[in-house]
């Protein structure tokens, strides 16, 4: 079956750093485009970032650039979320997909709580 599971969560203070990881099993990972995306209260999932499947090309929403960055090891069939310089609107629940054409699987999500 396929699986996304994400971990790397938790609480954060302002200015802090974590990073995410998915973990990818039940599908041709290489084959897929891999993306980020964020759901706060009350608000709209928003895309974050997303990596080709050759980890040369990336892209990020204006919020989170300068600040994370996205990457994948498709050895590992990973990929990550290094978020630094963290904000209190940061706070989200993060979720990672994979994206194909005609496809598209997602995690479960992992909780950000960025807060002093």
């Amino acid at each position: 079956q396929v699986q996304l599971v994400e971990s790397g969560g938790g609480l954060v203070q302002p200015g802090g750093s974590l990073r995410l990881s998915c973990a990818a099993s039940g599908f041709i990972f290489s084959n897929y485009v891999m993306r980020w995306y964020r759901q706060a209260p009350g608000k709209e999932r928003e895309l974050v970032a997303g990596i080709v499947s050759d980890d040369r090309s990336t892209g990020y929403a204006d919020s989170v650039k300068g600040r994370f960055t996205i990457s994948r090891d498709n050895a590992k069939n990973t990929v990550y979320l290094q978020m630094n310089s963290l904000k209190p609107e940061d706070t989200a629940k993060y979720y990672c997909s994979a994206v194909r054409t005609m496809q598209q699987y997602w995690g479960q999500g992992t909780q950000v709580t960025v807060s002093s």
